[in-house]
């Protein structure tokens, strides 16, 4: 399972470096990302192939497996940190593959300073992108999940496991019930975006279907349209969570 993993990161890192309308699409979210968050240290859990470290400062980049451009192997279930020590935690595509989601908010609770945002890029199942996804895309969308369960994580599962309707559940359906199991934290925003030139650039698969120099131009005009078609056509979310402010003293993390 852990070579397999490792493989998968090889064969991303090699599709990046060939495709440039892959790159495009991924700075629209690291941007979005870098305005949303605090001043101070960031975790980034789910590294990859280490692409968001190269546009945010004071970056401790983190994976489930180990790789040259990552600085720490951690589970995002048991965290390696210290309480109150970072004013970000970032997340693209890594909290729909979590076993028990409630766990990691709980983690992301107490590594957090006061003030301190949960800002994660992921799936967003809307009317425009569930029957891409449940069709084309080889992660399931199971919305019927209960994904505020409670337990203690199987080292032994498949890192890759997913569940896509995850981070929508959250910020939709089951918001109240996670504002009541983790009360020092809140929902503050959702964004509801990537309409048409995501889906078309194939993301990490070897094709795409849109130039990019179409897709710059289309990511234009998507910005302009996100207020009014993200929530029912977006395939896409930025959901920002929060830490409640206090006069807590933050701690100093632990490398």
């Amino acid at each position: 399972m852990e070579r397999a993993a490792s493989d998968q990161l090889v064969d991303h890192r090699g599709v990046w470096e060939r495709k440039p309308v892959l790159r495009l699409v991924y700075d629209d979210f690291y941007d979005r990302i870098a305005a949303a968050c605090r001043r101070g240290r960031t975790i980034e859990i789910g590294g990859g192939i280490g692409n968001l470290k190269q546009r945010l400062t004071e970056v401790v980049a983190t994976d489930i497996q180990s790789a040259p451009w990552l600085d720490c192997v951690a589970d995002a279930q048991r965290l390696p940190f210290a309480d109150a020590c970072a004013a970000n935690i970032v997340m693209v595509d890594v909290l729909h593959h979590l076993e028990f989601p409630l766990v990691f908010f709980r983690e992301a609770a107490r590594v957090l300073r006061p003030g301190g945002r949960v800002l994660m890029v992921e799936p967003a199942i809307t009317w425009g992108s569930t029957a891409f996804y449940r069709l084309f895309h080889h992660e399931p969308v199971r919305t019927s999940a209960d994904v505020l369960a409670d337990g203690s994580p199987d080292p032994r599962r498949d890192p890759y496991d997913s569940n896509q309707a995850i981070p929508t559940l959250i910020a939709t359906s089951d918001r109240e019930r996670f504002h009541r199991l983790v009360p020092t934290l809140r929902i503050a925003a959702v964004q509801w975006f990537a309409l048409a030139a995501y889906p078309l650039s194939g993301g990490f698969q070897p094709w795409s279907l849109i130039g990019e120099g179409a897709a710059r131009r289309l990511l234009r005009l998507e910005r302009a349209l996100e207020p009014a078609l993200g929530r029912l056509t977006g395939f896409r979310m930025l959901l920002t969570v929060e830490k409640a402010a206090d006069s807590g003293t933050a701690a100093r993390c632990v490398n």
